[in-house]
């Protein structure tokens, strides 16, 4: 008996074991399908940023993060690295004291503390009067705040008249704060020195006079570089100019009110050549300021002047050419480092140079 339910049993399980095999097939292939779905949707969710790329793992499972390029996020915000701390600047009311270097100009000191040069000249009369060419190393000079004038008020001054002599309103002056009074009853000592904000002045010219060529020269009056004769004759110039220098940059001071002429780079002993063909007005040295100077009269109305040259290698009365060296770079007269003054006139009026060279 035993031996037939046995028999019966195993029969059945042989009947049994294709069916459960199919079920398992089938049921592997549908979790297939649904693992491959999902897989599928997750490739289509775009990856933003890292934070929302994640995984579901089981706390019994190996954890895999996620990987992501990050030249395909966009948008990502970075914080850029500051060395050091910018501090907003504050508006300077004070007067400052600078002590002139070699090699200094007025237009060089004035550019580096923001201020006009004819500021530095205005508060600084008793020092420099007027002239850049009076600039030594060693002086001391006040830097005003801001562009205008500076005035030591005297005895029976009125506010009025002072703010009309340049150009003001009385308020500018009695509200600047380093001014230090009071707008409503102002009580200014002798003595006082006042910063007139936007104040200006016409400014004193010092200028070597322009020489004429049939009666030549200014004279022993400006020193004995001074020609004097009949220089009525001799070359005439072709109109147009070349550099003086074989430097084309400043050194010192640009054309400026105060300043009718261009400071142009040029060491000492380095060759200076005539700007244009002409006769030679004045040749060696001047009591004006330009130590040894040349002054080419050009026959056509133009006139140039090439001042602090350390040698004159040309003479009163000679015909010199474009090109031809009539002497050497160098630092005499009023000059606090080795440049050359180029001046360039025309029918007494000065011009830019800027205008004229190449």
């Amino acid at each position: 008996m035993a031996t037939s339910v046995r028999t019966q049993f195993q029969s059945s399980l042989k009947k049994a074991a294709p069916i459960a095999l199919g079920l398992a097939g089938t049921l592997a292939a549908v979790v297939t399908i649904w693992l491959n779905i999902n897989v599928a949707q997750a490739a289509e969710v775009e990856v933003e940023t890292p934070e929302e790329v994640y995984t579901e793992t089981a706390l019994d499972d190996e954890l895999i993060l996620p990987t992501f390029n990050t030249n395909q996020v966009e948008n990502v915000l970075s914080r850029r690295v500051e060395p050091s701390t910018q501090i907003s600047k504050r508006s300077r009311v004070e007067i400052l004291r600078y002590t002139v270097q070699s090699g200094d100009a007025v237009f060089s000191i004035a550019k580096k503390y923001g201020i006009k040069p004819e500021t530095l000249l205005w508060g600084n009369y008793e020092v420099l009067n007027d002239d850049p060419h009076l600039l030594k190393p060693g002086q001391e000079l006040n830097i005003l705040p801001v562009d205008g004038t500076y005035y030591q008020w005297k005895e029976g001054d009125d506010i009025e008249a002072v703010a009309d002599e340049f150009g003001v309103e009385p308020l500018a002056i009695l509200e600047w704060p380093g001014n230090r009074l009071d707008p409503s009853n102002p009580d200014i000592d002798p003595g006082a020195w006042l910063v007139v904000p936007g104040g200006s002045r016409p400014l004193r010219q010092w200028l070597v006079p322009d020489p004429i060529r049939p009666q030549a020269g200014v004279g022993s009056a400006y020193g004995p570089g001074g020609c004097s004769g009949d220089y009525s004759g001799g070359a005439v110039g072709t109109g147009g100019f070349i550099w003086p220098t074989s430097n084309h940059y400043l050194s010192g001071n640009d054309y400026w009110s105060g300043h009718l002429a261009i400071d142009i780079a040029a060491g000492y002993g380095s060759a200076i050549w005539a700007a244009d063909s002409g006769v030679v007005v004045f040749a060696g040295w001047s009591t004006v300021g330009y130590g040894n100077m040349v002054m080419i009269d050009h026959g056509n109305g133009y006139l140039t002047l090439y001042g602090h040259l350390d040698y004159v290698s040309v003479g009163c009365g000679q015909s010199v050419y474009q090109g031809q060296t009539i002497g050497g770079g160098g630092s005499t007269g009023n000059s606090t480092g080795p440049h050359l003054h180029f001046e360039v006139r025309y029918q007494g009026g000065f011009i830019n140079p800027w205008y004229v060279l190449p």
